[in-house]
């Protein structure tokens, strides 16, 4: 699988490979995974050439790190690449109060509690280690400062002032000591992560479906913010939650929710000219953000072998430029996105 070496602003050298995997499925996410399967698609994952592994405290509540950690023992720590993520501390509570119910399946009992202290930052990391059962990790992002998870603004800019009195300072001192090689931002808004890198000294932002061929707004500061300090950027959530892999077809889910009649004209629109140069909606979906000279991984998700096919599959096709023209004059791209 193709490699990028991402020089973050840091100095350190980080070999990402075009396709990551993120491993929110191994904590039980939406449906329950045996032991038996979450090894199976570990294997395939890792057959197929994936070298950046992407995981949190939050996936299953310290699930998805913990089967990280049978697979991974053996393996030389030189020839792949480990995130995870601080701001959540989990602690153990009775099983009517853990976190995720609905969304997270067969979990240990834990609830999160919202922690973006220095101790906090510092503690988060040390038991992620010991659930991964490794003596470093080589990325370390902030989880979820933004509105979709705290609700409002100013709840938001709240916990924003205590990471960076508290929690950006513990990850500014462990990059400095290279225990970690390079840190930055989990975030599900573009918005918050320009407001973040306007206040720190950020490496990376791990962006959930803010920049994909179906929004580019990231395009109009954000984008070329990282450009000019040289944040690099993962990109989780490339499929819109579903929708471009699925196309405008019925149930199709964009963000979480069922998909808006807006939403389903214009992609029935992108996927109409796909065809027309006979490439699928989710082979122009995969391949579009890669283009972008700041985004060094992206990472579709994967909870089964099928799945992790499908997107080395995908990956493999070869994109007509013409396509990319196509859906600009249209109105159906940003004329400013780059396309080769």
């Amino acid at each position: 699988m193709k490699r990028k070496i991402f020089k973050a602003p840091s100095g350190a050298s980080i070999p990402f490979t075009q396709l990551g995997f993120g491993s929110a499925p191994l904590g039980n996410l939406y449906n329950a995974m045996t032991e038996e399967q979450a090894a199976k698609v570990l294997d395939a994952m890792w057959k197929a050439g994936h070298r950046y592994i992407d995981t949190a405290p939050l996936y299953g509540l310290g699930l998805s790190e913990t089967r990280l950690n049978h697979f991974l023992r053996g393996k030389n720590r030189k020839y792949y690449v480990l995130s995870t993520k601080v701001g959540r501390l989990l602690t153990a509570c009775p099983p009517l109060q853990r976190t995720g119910i609905g969304k997270f399946f067969d979990t240990p009992t834990r609830r999160e509690n919202y922690d973006y202290s220095y101790d906090g930052a510092m503690r988060s990391l040390e038991f992620s280690l010991e659930r991964l059962g490794l003596d470093s990790i080589d990325i370390v992002y902030v989880h979820d400062l933004d509105v979709f998870t705290h609700k409002s603004e100013a709840a938001r800019d709240a916990h924003a002032k205590d990471f960076m009195a508290g929690g950006y300072k513990a990850l500014v001192k462990l990059r400095d000591e290279k225990v970690i090689k390079a840190f930055g931002a989990g975030i599900n808004e573009w918005q918050g992560a320009e407001t973040l890198a306007k206040q720190g000294d950020f490496d990376l932002f791990l962006l959930a479906g803010r920049y994909t061929l179906l929004e580019q707004e990231a395009l109009n500061s954000f984008l070329p913010l990282c450009e000019k300090r040289g944040i690099g950027i993962v990109l989780g959530g490339v499929y819109n939650s579903g929708i471009l892999a699925t196309g405008a077809v019925k149930g199709a889910m964009y963000n979480y929710d069922p998909a808006p009649k807006p939403i389903m004209q214009r992609v029935a629109a992108i996927e109409a000219i796909c065809k027309r140069h006979k490439v699928k909606l989710a082979e122009a979906a995969l391949h579009f953000p890669l283009a972008h000279p700041c985004v060094v991984s992206i990472i579709p998700g994967a909870s089964s072998t099928q799945q992790i096919a499908f997107n080395i599959k995908t990956i493999s096709k070869k994109i007509p430029k013409v396509l990319w023209q196509d859906l600009k004059v249209a109105g159906l791209m940003d004329a400013r996105a780059p396309t080769s």
